[in-house]
């Protein structure tokens, strides 16, 4: 094959690419960012004419991306366009965004071009430093004590240690440079003691703790010995730490350092194992699979001297496993400016919640969750309305090096852009040295603080602590310029990224539909279910389409952009819209009869529908996502609708042919076709659909999202205050999937502002959804939105001004009853 026709599969920051090598030279471009390897590649003209610079290796592109400073890099190597600035990018004929399931088609990059680029030196410094932990976990918790270790010395959540003196606390959260097994619950360490109740946890097939612990221990030894004598694989065999195979490798890290690489997930060993041995590993058990790794290293010549975790370094960056993005994280910043200063001075953004200490001492959500329903219940908020969000608090503890945070004040002032460092989330106790305390999280700040203001307030700044940022933000965000001396002391900023992370609703979306191939957004009405699946569609779709003309995949809803963005992908066939209707039939969706106009008339002849189009426009561009987006899913009779092509939905049989009765034609789904249906649970339960439909879908639900409406007002009416309190009236009436949802009060993604409008929503929106689920009793209207708006008697709603009926609303659900 030419060097013009070879196509690699290469992952940089978790997404996949598809590498068309240079021919020797790359290409300048006369105005833009980004060398270029294709003379014909569209986004040049006359390139005939255009400069080149050697590139005899063809690594120009992956020395560039990996360049501390990109611009500074490009300026030595002659890297500069026609109007003499540096080119710090790579164009798509270069590296093209492409599906994973297309890039999995491809052979990965070849071990010894990366060998070539890669600088081992960059890392000896982290080799070091995880060499440092692993030596102090040692000196702590010696070997020759293993055998008589107290369960004391051991566990989690013991209120009296100390972190630094048990073992699964310096192993899970003290040990970074080791690598990380965050995340999940405590249960990976077979024994804990919970932090609520003081219970200890342990496996119910042991009669009590103590017979657990030692049990336990015992294995952990077993498995330690068994490493250092060159028996990795008899760990699979060990019953009592088969269910922690995170913890047991990272404690092999430590204490058998030499035995394997320090690859703890099994899901990780077999990717590199399918990356540098395709197909050995998939009838081996975990540990056996991490000998094998090693094994494969330990005899391969260009890895001699190296040691395992430097290894790791070139394998997590030569073809890092497929995860989420960076995230971004943005947290509200209180308290006095002086004490902030001192935050951000010791690279720290404080997270003002501290009200039940450290989360490492927490095993899992729930457990934080059910800290907090104590406090408002009995403690020091008793009463107070909840306004901590667990599970955003909760996924602190997953950020990892890379991650993104901004630290805010009030709806509009930026105090600064950083990115996560070191541990990422620490806690800081009120004894110490300079001190700062409470939750907090480690940062290098990129670019400078205090970061400026925004000319637009960002609704819920002022109330949420924690919250995602939207595309549009990230690149208002991007476009503030540092100030102050403090902007003068600031490093020079790196390239900014292209995209922001995906956001929790969109990564949740990309997450299922990558496991299944499907999903469906279900939910309440206004939970913006179709909002978010166009949402993603532009999203997800126009960062693989950089060959499309008006194409922008950070483009938000309501915009000129955003439409014509939906525009563009629908008329390249790489989106398709469609709405289920109860006539909607298997002939529109697969393939059907329809009359034809003939030499003789109108005959019949098989036409294709919808999702046979979408499959054979997929399988003709298997380098391109094609998307399906079904509005309104559970209208449709789906299992006639699916017909036999339910059965080749599924993942695992993508590709295969089934017949189709009608036409004879053998009938496939490509890898590259995704599914996103939206159902309103409102007009039918999921539990209604066909077990084979629920079977082969992924559910996400969105349920009704106060914080777009937190801190608008309406008069005195809070909108996120009245949501909150009139969905719980519902959900103790009826049920959860009849609230009502935030979308009925935005308009155009901005909450609505005056009472002419919230009362023409509630007139002409909400009461006539309240009733259709009340079925017209009006008592149970009365008990939703008060008698003071609902006419029990006349069966109406009293005649009222828009600002009565605000008033009335404000005095029933913001300071009356509530939520009783």
């Amino acid at each position: 094959m030419a060097d013009g026709e070879r196509r690699y599969a290469v992952t940089i920051d978790g997404r996949a690419y598809e590498l068309s090598p240079s021919p020797g030279e790359v290409i300048l471009p006369e105005h833009g960012g980004k060398i270029h390897h294709s003379a014909a590649c569209g986004h040049l003209t006359d390139s005939a004419r255009l400069p080149r610079r050697p590139d005899p290796d063809g690594l120009v592109w992956r020395r560039l991306l990996d360049a501390p400073d990109p611009a500074a890099f490009a300026a030595s190597a002659g890297l500069l366009n026609g109007r003499n600035r540096p080119v710090t990018g790579v164009c798509s004929c270069a590296l093209r965004p492409v599906p994973h399931s297309h890039a999995e088609t491809l052979p990965y990059w070849p071990v010894d071009e990366a060998l070539r680029v890669f600088d081992p030196e960059q890392h000896r410094a982290a080799v070091e430093a995880a060499d440092r932990d692993a030596e102090r976990i040692r000196t702590e918790f010696p070997w020759e004590d293993w055998a008589g270790l107290p369960l004391r010395r051991y566990a989690l959540g013991q209120p009296d240690m100390p972190g630094h003196r048990v073992y699964s606390y310096l192993l899970e959260f003290g040990s970074k440079a080791l690598g990380s097994i965050t995340g999940g619950t405590a249960k990976k360490h077979f024994v804990y003691q919970r932090k609520q109740n003081g219970a200890w946890w342990f496996d119910r097939r042991y009669p009590d703790v103590a017979t657990a612990w030692e049990d336990v221990r015992a294995g952990l030894v077993a498995a330690v010995t068994a490493a250092r004598e060159g028996r990795v694989r008899d760990i699979d065999d060990i019953a009592s730490v088969r269910s922690g195979i995170t913890v047991v490798a990272k404690t092999l890290r430590v204490y058998a350092p030499d035995a394997v690489l320090p690859v703890y997930s099994d899901s990780f060993t077999r990717h590199y194992l399918e990356r540098l041995a395709p197909g050995s590993s998939a009838k081996l058990q975990p540990f056996a699979r991490k000998e094998l790794l090693k094994a494969l290293v330990d005899k391969d010549p260009r890895f001699a001297g190296w040691p395992p975790q430097l290894v790791w370094y070139f394998l997590d960056w030569w073809a890092p496993v497929h995860r989420t993005a960076p995230r971004t994280v943005r947290i509200a910043v209180s308290g006095p400016e002086e004490e902030w200063d001192r935050f951000a001075a010791a690279g720290l953004v404080p997270v003002g919640v501290d009200l039940v200490g450290d989360l490492h001492g927490y095993a899992d959500e729930k457990e934080l969750a059910d800290a907090y329903e104590e406090e408002y219940a009995s403690g020091a908020l008793a009463g107070a309305t909840p306004s901590v969000d667990v599970p955003a608090l909760w996924g602190l503890l997953g950020l990892r090096v890379g991650d993104w945070v901004v630290a805010t004040r009030g709806r509009s002032r930026v105090l600064g852009i950083g990115r996560i460092t070191g541990d990422g989330y620490v806690w800081l106790p009120d004894a110490s040295p300079d001190g700062l305390s409470g939750h907090a999280l480690t940062v290098e700040w990129e670019r400078g603080r205090p970061g400026g203001r925004l000319d637009e307030p960002v609704p819920g700044w002022d109330t949420d602590l924690i919250s995602d940022v939207s595309a549009d933000l990230w690149r208002r965000l991007l476009d503030l310029p540092p100030s102050g001396a403090a902007a003068e002391a600031a490093p020079v900023p790196a390239e900014p990224v292209a995209l922001p992370p995906l956001d929790g609703a969109l990564q949740r979306i990309d997450d299922a539909l990558e496991r299944r191939g499907q999903a469906v957004l279900f939910g309440p009405p206004g939970t913006g279910k179709t909002y978010h699946a166009l949402r993603y569609a532009v999203r997800r779709l126009g960062e693989l389409s950089a060959d499309l003309p008006d194409v922008d995949p950070q483009a938000e809803p309501g915009t000129a952009a955003f439409a014509a963005t939906i525009e563009a992908l629908t008329a390249s066939g790489r989106l398709t819209l469609a709405t289920f209707h109860p006539s909607y039939g298997y002939e529109d969706f697969v393939e059907g009869l329809r009359p034809v106009k003939g030499a003789s008339g109108f005959v019949l002849e098989p036409v294709d529908g919808v999702f046979k189009r979408v499959c054979e426009a997929a399988a003709a561009d298997p380098g391109q996502l094609h998307l399906l987006v079904v509005d309104e899913l559970n209208r449709g009779n789906l299992p006639r609708i699916l017909g036999e092509s339910i059965t080749v939905l599924e993942k695992d049989k993508r590709g295969l042919p089934v017949t189709l009765p009608l036409s004879g034609a053998a009938f496939r789904v490509p890898p590259n076709v995704r599914l996103l249906g939206t159902m309103n649970t409102a007009d039918r339960s999921i539990r209604m659909l066909d077990s084979a439909v629920r079977r082969r879908f992924a559910f996400i639900e969105l349920l009704p999202d106060p914080g777009p409406l937190r801190g608008s007002q309406v008069d005195q009416l809070d909108l996120g205050v009245f949501l909150d309190r009139l969905n719980a009236r519902i959900r103790t009436r009826l049920d959860r999937e009849k609230q009502i949802g935030h979308a009925f009060f935005l308009a155009g993604g901005v909450p609505v502002a005056t009472a002419a409008e919230f009362a023409a929503i509630v007139r002409g929106e909400i009461l006539p959804l309240l009733q259709e689920y009340a079925y017209d009793d009006y008592g149970l209207l009365a008990a939703f939105l008060g008698e003071e708006l609902v006419d029990v008697a006349a069966h109406t709603l009293r005649d009222l001004t828009d600002e009565d009926l605000v008033n009335r609303l404000y005095e029933e659900l913001q300071v009356g009853a509530g939520a009783e």
